[in-house]
């Protein structure tokens, strides 16, 4: 579905001001094309987790990684039985046959121990926790809660993998910027990783690194490996963690820090980012990579920043112009926030949208 664009349209909508590219994004675009030059055909593997009323949530989120991804995708998701049969109904209609595949996953966690990771935090949560264990036989993994909406291909995160050092098995974003509104480091009972600890609703994983691994920790003088280290860690501490799961990848990393690769804010960009004012700098300058509406501010009016950009791409046809059927409607509906917080900033919501989009039809017309 190739879109002929002209020379004059290319020109007066296209031409992006220099505080959105520049040298920066030439040798991004660089590091890029090396590292997909270096791994041509290998699939991106992402995987979510869908129960309860997410399933409206989730398939948003899986059209926002189709609608800019370049290498072909394979979706894993797991799912309450309820939910399987609508996501397959929906799944098999998606355009662009042969780039994406899903495979479809019951819940499960470990039978001795199930009823106790169930209760964990949320309903299902903790699933991403024995993705590593599940998927024996993928060797990389960009885990996405559901209410995570890609504003550049999923290529770009992908790519991290290949910055991670020898010791590096996984990446996530930091729980907060300042340090003064951060919630670990004001009130969390166990360790954390870093000053404010980290995100686990964007994480990148190096799979086959994290099966091999031996953890340190502080249970015992004996190293670890994944399988073995997460109920011990759950027994100790399921009185003192608030966030569950993400609890304890923070204390797992507290104690082997080497092991995590930090990527900046404008990858897991939340309320907490502009709420409190703007604190997430690298958005300002670039726009946001990865937004993350987390509680529940895509179904309420107290973010409509990020209401609007959900809505948007919910409601984006496949196939119809980019331009005219998501980013202007999206541009005129966020103008409308201006009396919030984030709505102040809310150029940096399309900053990097635009310049997906640009990109995509830049692609479209080489071929």
């Amino acid at each position: 579905r190739c879109m002929n664009l002209s020379v004059s349209f290319w020109n007066s909508y296209w031409m992006l001001p220099s505080d959105v590219c520049g040298m920066n994004c030439f040798w991004e675009a660089a590091f890029r094309y090396d590292y997909m030059k270096t791994h041509p055909s290998g699939k991106m593997h992402l995987a979510v987790v869908a129960c309860g009323e997410r399933l409206e949530e989730t398939v948003t989120m899986l059209r926002s990684a189709i609608i800019f991804s370049i290498k072909p995708l394979h979706f894993h998701i797991f799912a309450e039985d309820q939910l399987r049969e609508s996501f397959k109904v929906i799944l098999d209609e998606f355009p662009y046959e042969g780039k994406v595949n899903y495979t479809l996953y019951p819940i499960t966690f470990p039978s001795e121990s199930a009823s106790e990771w169930k209760k964990l935090f949320k309903p299902c949560a903790s699933q991403r926790l024995f993705l590593p264990l599940i998927l024996k036989n993928v060797d990389s993994l960009l885990y996405v809660d559901t209410d995570i909406l890609f504003l550049r291909p999923v290529d770009d995160i992908w790519s991290f993998l290949g910055k991670f050092n020898s010791t590096q098995i996984a990446a996530m974003a930091p729980e907060h910027e300042e340090p003064r509104i951060g919630w670990y480091n004001r009130f969390a009972r166990h360790p954390y990783y870093g000053v404010t600890g980290i995100n686990s609703g964007v994480m990148l994983m190096n799979m086959t690194r994290i099966r091999r691994k031996y953890f340190k920790n502080d249970m015992t003088p004996v190293r670890l490996q994944w399988g073995e280290i997460l109920m011990p860690l759950l027994k100790k501490y399921k009185l003192n963690i608030t966030w569950g799961d993400q609890d304890l990848l923070n204390i797992m990393f507290f104690h082997n820090p080497e092991s995590l690769y930090v990527f900046p804010c404008q990858w897991n960009y939340r309320p907490d980012h502009c709420i409190y004012g703007s604190n997430c700098k690298a958005a300002e300058e670039e726009g946001i990579f990865i937004l993350h509406g987390n509680r529940g501010v895509y179904h309420d009016d107290k973010q409509p920043t990020f209401r609007a950009v959900y809505e948007a791409i919910k409601n984006y046809s496949f196939g119809d112009d980019l331009v005219h059927s998501l980013l202007q409607p999206l541009e005129q509906e966020l103008q409308k926030t201006t009396h919030t917080y984030c709505g102040r900033v809310y150029k940096v919501f399309i900053k990097q949208l635009t310049k997906s989009i640009r990109d995509l039809y830049a692609r479209r017309s080489k071929g």
